[in-house]
């Protein structure tokens, strides 16, 4: 099948990457235009952009796919299918009715739960047991299209955004592979237009558990001391690696890396106290339980383990954080 890939990031670069490892025909890959970045500024090249130019593969980036030209030239490509993975710009149904088999993306969720934006942090915040991609066929709304494909994926105790977001870039390309080539094979197999019928099956989506990834704010980075230490923990968890959950102190933003919820505390604290302070972390009293912070950085420097960070910036136990003194 000839394909256009559609995707932005590095979780859309691994799922290209395995296209081009099957051996898929690639004739064009969309991504969103260069975007300036870093402390100088410069424009950076996303990384679907950069695999596709090591690939050989032609790269368009328009501002907008509801114009006519962009369609146009989409259209001069005869695709097969569009496979879309974490593009980041809206679809028109005209673009998507051009390829023989529509738009086809890649999810990483399990639909209908945590349709959206930020599926892999709104797992972890949501302290989910497990997550997964859901392959489907893309329509007009918000993750909505019928299922091709799914595949579950355990949310361990210790899952970052990171660490799940990698997990579930392999897993996505895995059944993404697996799902065109049903598809490839059955299209070969029969002569019956798409506009008749799919040539592999699909299911609807259930109306229940339908639950939205809003994209994520940095508001939500800041910790509030007064929620639970479990959930600050899957806070600290679901921001990493980006924005970073943080607390003020004296002035200075501090981000948390690596923390770990504590059930309980011998004695009754006010949410944000600094209970103990040496090497083995911070524990501070949250809502309920605490919190052994244990790796931190503070704004302009470099993530270090608590004994390290204390050597230069001693915490007293006693005293509250995000409080001027």
């Amino acid at each position: 099948m000839k394909l256009i890939f559609a995707g932005t990031p590095d979780f859309a670069a691994a799922n290209l990457e395995a296209l081009l490892e099957a051996g898929f025909r690639v004739e064009l890959a969309l991504t969103q235009p260069d975007r300036n970045a870093g402390r100088g500024m410069s424009a950076r090249a996303s990384p679907v952009k950069r695999l596709a130019n090591a690939s050989g593969i032609p790269v368009f980036q328009p501002e907008t796919l509801k114009e006519t030209p962009a369609q146009e030239m989409l259209r001069r490509v005869g695709a097969d299918a569009l496979v879309v993975c974490a593009y980041g710009l809206i679809l028109p149904q005209a673009v998507l009715e051009i390829p023989r088999f529509g738009g086809i993306n890649v999810h990483a969720s399990l639909l209908p739960r945590w349709r959206g934006a930020a599926p892999i942090e709104r797992a972890i915040l949501a302290g989910d047991a497990e997550t997964g991609i859901s392959i489907m066929r893309m329509e007009a709304g918000l993750d909505t299209g019928p299922i091709l494909d799914a595949a579950v994926l355990r949310v361990s105790p210790d899952e970052t955004a990171s660490s799940l977001h990698d997990k579930l870039a392999v897993l996505g390309g895995t059944l993404l592979v697996e799902t065109l080539d049903r598809l490839s094979k059955a299209s070969q197999a029969s002569a019956i237009p798409f506009q008749n019928a799919f040539p592999i099956p699909s299911r609807p989506q259930p109306d229940e558990g339908v639950r939205y990834a809003a994209k994520i704010e940095k508001s939500e980075a800041k910790i509030d001391w007064s929620a639970s230490a479990e959930a600050i923990d899957r806070q600290v968890r679901a921001f990493d690696p980006h924005p970073g959950a943080h607390f003020a102190w004296r002035g200075t933003t501090v981000k948390v890396w690596k923390a770990r919820a504590e059930a309980a505390v011998t004695e009754e604290a006010e949410a944000g106290k600094i209970l103990e302070a040496n090497t083995r972390g911070v524990v501070v009293a949250c809502g309920a339980g605490a919190l052994r912070i244990l790796e931190v950085q503070k704004a302009g420097g470099r993530r270090l383990g608590v004994g390290a960070f204390l050597a230069g910036n001693p915490l007293d136990i006693g005293t509250f954080l995000d409080r001027r003194t």
